[in-house]
């Protein structure tokens, strides 16, 4: 019997309304949700409101990386050309190394249903032994940049980001992940070994 600590995922929604009550907030849900079909490793949520406040997403995205443990953070909102819209700044000052693949496929796979998708600015870095990743705001996006595209017949046609997320953990020397291959196919070289234990 495994006696293995469920990997913990920092979830942050950036909302200055949703987080001062104006309305419900549907960032967090929604990656709970996705993250709930497409994660087979048991996993615990720590969960973040936040506004849109450069010094206090820096303060939150660290917060639970080096203090809460979080292997991944996942942020939502605050990702667009708006003056308040700072969850990239933020990220990237508090990032060890920049990922862009993480944007860059994000914006391909949004710009298959607007061409507005290029004024999205998510981006990605590793802190330490954590990876965080920008995500769109609408519980709609989110789904489609982690999931990726599917034809007719309900064949993957262009690869989701998160395809590429456990790989990633493994090689910063994160928790493994397995994923529900019927959501969401993570991508592993034949190489790639799992640690024992």
């Amino acid at each position: 019997m495994s006696t293995t600590a469920p990997v913990r995922i920092g979830l942050v929604s950036i909302s200055d309304r949703a987080s001062s009550g104006v309305y419900q907030d549907q960032g967090i849900p929604a990656l709970q949700e996705w993250l709930g079909r497409a994660l087979i490793t048991p996993f615990e949520a720590v969960t973040r409101l936040i506004p849109d406040e450069q010094t206090g997403i820096e303060r939150t995205l660290i917060e639970l990386v080096d203090t809460v443990g979080c292997s991944l953070v996942l942020t939502t909102g605050g990702t667009g050309p708006a003056l308040r819209d700072v969850t990239p700044e933020a990220t990237l000052a508090v990032g060890h190394k920049e990922m862009p693949g993480f944007g860059e496929q994000m914006r391909q796979i949004s710009l298959n249903f607007v061409p507005t998708a290029i004024l999205s600015r998510q981006v990605a870095v590793i802190r330490g032994q954590a990876l965080i990743i920008n995500l769109p705001g609408q519980p709609k996006s989110i789904r489609e940049t982690l999931e990726g595209l599917r034809d007719a017949g309900g064949k993957s046609s262009v690869a989701g980001i998160f395809a590429a997320v456990p790989y990633c953990l493994d090689l910063i020397g994160a928790p493994w992940l397995d994923t529900d291959e019927a959501v969401c196919k993570a991508f592993r070289p034949k190489s790639a070994v799992r640690p024992a234990g």
